[in-house]
């Protein structure tokens, strides 16, 4: 995935800002330690001069350098084992002196081996994550906030329940959803007329979802398509980085597909999302307000066939919760 100069830059100004927070700390316990125990100091000396003993082997022939290196090996050997005593002493941890790196892999440098370090891609997309967040003009919901009581509870026929049953069931699916998501979970459909709490599930997923540390991107149908359409024709510095997010983030969730204005462009893009996504097995999530029928009829059926045959559809039902709350 491609990242702006700038996150590259706030990536590594973080990781320093790591570094010295735990060689810090490291050195504030040792500087403690040694109050406690003046004789760890002495020991700790040891340790570095064994070492700088050590060094001077590269000048010597390789027999003198090989018998040096063995004494001061054990010199150090030694010195560890008397701290080791002193800690225990002391009631201390074994590794209570040593620095607690965030990354123990590349010991919060970023890179290990002159390659990008893990820790240091996770963190470039995080701030890019956080940033196509800050581009989202909604706010996070919780299941918390979600009020079934505004469902009607009177028997329908046609869907042989209640809106409120229908909603209940809906309402435990997204939660169970959002408890257990992995990399695996279903993609979900989400249609129903507007008012009826598509929105409110759909980010309360999304926000528990981020709370388990996986990549989310959400966004209306419109507002993705806007972006990917600036992008695409260069009237942004990302460099493709905003489509590499929308196909490569763990989870997607699309908002109000069907109200963004059908071009050629969007057409094309939808398929390319939903095919790609699919084809990696990553979890999307949509909400219309359109019903199976109506996106077969607005879509190619290249669009509407992976819509209806990949997607666990979660259909929505009742009067216009909005309205009930502003009346």
């Amino acid at each position: 995935m491609p990242y702006t100069r700038e996150m590259f830059e706030q990536a590594q100004q973080i990781i320093a800002a790591r570094k010295a927070e735990a060689e810090e700390k490291a050195e504030a316990k040792r500087r403690l330690f040694e109050t406690l125990e003046p004789e760890y100091k002495k020991w700790k000396n040891e340790c570095i001069l064994s070492v700088k003993e050590a060094l001077k082997s590269i000048d010597l022939e390789p027999e003198k350098a090989q018998t040096l290196l063995e004494e001061q090996k054990k010199r150090n050997f030694r010195a560890q084992q008397e701290i080791a005593l002193l800690l225990k002493k002391n009631g201390l941890p074994a590794d209570y002196l040593e620095i607690k790196w965030t990354c123990g892999v590349c010991e919060d440098t970023g890179v290990v081996n002159g390659r990008l370090c893990d820790c240091h891609i996770d963190l470039l997309k995080k701030l890019a994550f956080e940033e196509a967040g800050r581009k989202s003009p909604l706010k996070f919901s919780r299941f918390s906030d979600f009020d079934l009581s505004y469902y009607d509870d009177a028997y329908k026929p046609e869907y042989k329940c209640s809106a409120r049953e229908r909603m209940e069931t809906v309402f435990r699916f997204c939660k169970d959803y959002a408890a257990d998501f992995d990399l695996s979970s279903p993609n979900i459909l989400m249609c129903g007329e507007t008012g009826l709490g598509k929105t409110h599930l759909s980010l309360a997923i999304a926000g528990e979802v981020i709370e388990k540390g996986y990549h989310v991107l959400y966004n209306s149908a419109q507002n993705i398509f806007n972006e990917l359409q600036k992008e695409r024709f260069g009237k942004t510095d990302t460099n493709g980085q905003y489509e590499a997010m929308v196909l490569e983030c763990d989870l997607l969730v699309v908002d109000d597909l069907g109200v963004e204005f059908s071009t050629p462009f969007t057409n094309a893009a939808l398929y390319n999302i939903i095919n790609t996504r699919l084809n990696t097995s990553l979890p999307t999530i949509i909400s219309t307000n359109l019903n199976l029928k109506e996106l077969e009829e607005r879509y190619t059926r290249r669009v509407s066939s992976r819509l209806i045959g990949d997607y666990a559809a979660l259909l929505f039902f009742g009067s216009d919760i909005r309205q009930k709350k502003n009346g």
